[in-house]
């Protein structure tokens, strides 16, 4: 009973916190939209595209694995060595972060000109050298607070993060938008930057009082112990997760060049690309805070019922948590597909955005199910499976775009969208019913 009391409570905080950090970002992001126009945000989009895959190497799958072992310590009351191992995972991060960001530095020309065409100087690529040893170190300070379930410190750590960025980006647009797209993106990097390296000191001050608190005797284990566990959750999610993210990243990369090939010229094909990603896309993925806030915490909670071989509390949960995330997307669908044009209106001033919102709500059921259900085989020790479902779903996904949206132009870049997330849905939704059968 307090073992749910506790769920419970961190549900709700993040809850809460990402509905307030969500309608922040939904404000923030229209405000970026019309400070830089729909041109200047698909640019922006295409640089966040490969920022993301510089946080995929940073990051490693160290999240997942700081998660899951100190959920695992904790379950079997080993309380010292779940917070030796979070120590660990820790180092692994900044040592991966490192790697990360030299790689990008020695890159930066290719990426410049290869992957963004020119469209922006490499100095906003040395900004996300920069950021990125501070991102993998936070993802692991995440993981240990979010498998001691005390997720309000991460929530807390999000707010300043949003707070400084907010404020530096207004600042940096101010002073250098005058000067063109590129200096907009440079100033929307730059600011991230700055949140990200905050937000990473204040996480970490957060990690050194709570691990500072009285511990519960536990059995000894070396460092070896903690390396070998580390690194076997780790290295299958790391190598999945850089070739889903490369793929993931070259698939956003030829959106554009797709759809010149098509017959659109190439400012039209940034600004679809840019209203699409930048704009409907956010009011599609905003209420599935209410799905996020609880996901995150499904990792620790089964792999705890999985340590334990509590077989029966894992297919009762997990009916229950995609029943109800199966209501709750059905009605967000239908309130999205019917106020469409209420809500182009209303957010962003313009009445085009309406039709994607409208062709892109059905999305909405399977996207929020394939969450949990990503969440729950992560923590059964199936994230190994999850990430090689998505990067067969990228290859599918990549092959569409590139060969037919130049025939079927912007509709078929639509169809791509919903290839992509019904193939992603239906292998995760069958590799969770072959564990649950086998339990």
């Amino acid at each position: 009973m307090k073992t749910l009391k506790i769920f419970v409570l961190n549900t709700f905080i993040l809850l809460i916190s990402s509905i307030i950090l969500q309608v922040i970002s939904m404000f923030f992001n229209i405000y970026i939209s019309n400070s830089i126009g729909e041109e200047a945000l698909g640019v922006f989009s295409l640089v966040m595209s490969v920022y993301l895959f510089g946080i995929t190497l940073a990051s490693a799958g160290m999240n997942i694995a700081t998660t899951r072992i100190v959920a695992e310590e904790l379950a079997c009351k080993n309380e010292i060595s779940a917070k030796q191992s979070a120590k660990r995972c820790i180092f692994f991060c900044l040592i991966i972060g490192c790697c990360a960001s030299f790689l990008f530095f020695i890159l930066a020309d290719f990426i410049t000109k290869n992957c963004l065409n020119n469209l922006i100087s490499k100095n906003v690529i040395y900004l996300i050298c920069i950021a990125l040893p501070f991102i993998s170190m936070s993802t692991a300070v995440n993981g240990y607070f979010t498998a001691v379930r005390r997720v309000y410190k991460n929530a807390l750590a999000k707010f300043g993060e949003e707070f400084v960025k907010i404020i530096c980006t207004a600042l940096l647009l101010k002073s250098l938008m005058p000067d063109g797209i590129d200096y907009a993106c440079y100033s929307l990097i730059l600011a991230d930057v700055i949140s990200e390296v905050t937000s990473f000191f204040h996480l970490y001050i957060l990690y050194l009082r709570d691990k500072n608190k009285s511990l519960i005797e536990s059995r000894y284990k070396d460092l070896d112990s903690y390396n070998k566990r580390i690194l076997r959750i780790a290295i299958p999610v790391a190598l999945t997760s850089y070739l889903r993210s490369g793929l993931n990243t070259i698939k956003q990369l030829i959106i554009p060049s797709s759809l010149q090939r098509s017959g659109m010229n190439a400012s039209n094909s940034l600004i679809s690309y840019g209203i699409v990603h930048g704009m409907a896309m956010p009011i599609i993925m905003f209420p599935v805070i209410l799905i996020t806030s609880f996901s995150g915490l499904l990792v620790p909670e089964f792999s705890r019922y999985y340590a334990q071989q509590k077989y029966k509390k894992i297919k009762s949960t997990s009916v229950i948590l995609l029943l109800c995330t199966l209501i709750f997307s059905i009605f967000v669908c239908i309130f999205i597909f019917i106020f469409s044009d209420s809500l182009s209106n209303i957010i962003y001033h313009k009445t085009e955005i309406a039709k994607y919102l409208r062709l892109l709500s059905p999305l909405i059921i399977i996207m929020y199910l394939d969450i949990v259900i990503d969440s729950i085989l992560k923590g059964l020790d199936a994230q190994v499976s999850v990430m090689a479902i998505n990067v067969f779903d990228c290859i599918i996904s990549i092959g569409f775009i590139y060969f037919l949206v130049p025939i079927l132009g912007f509709s078929g870049y639509i169809i791509s969208i919903f290839i992509s997330e019904v193939i992603d849905f239906t292998l995760s939704g069958y590799k969770l019913l072959k564990i649950l059968h086998s339990m």
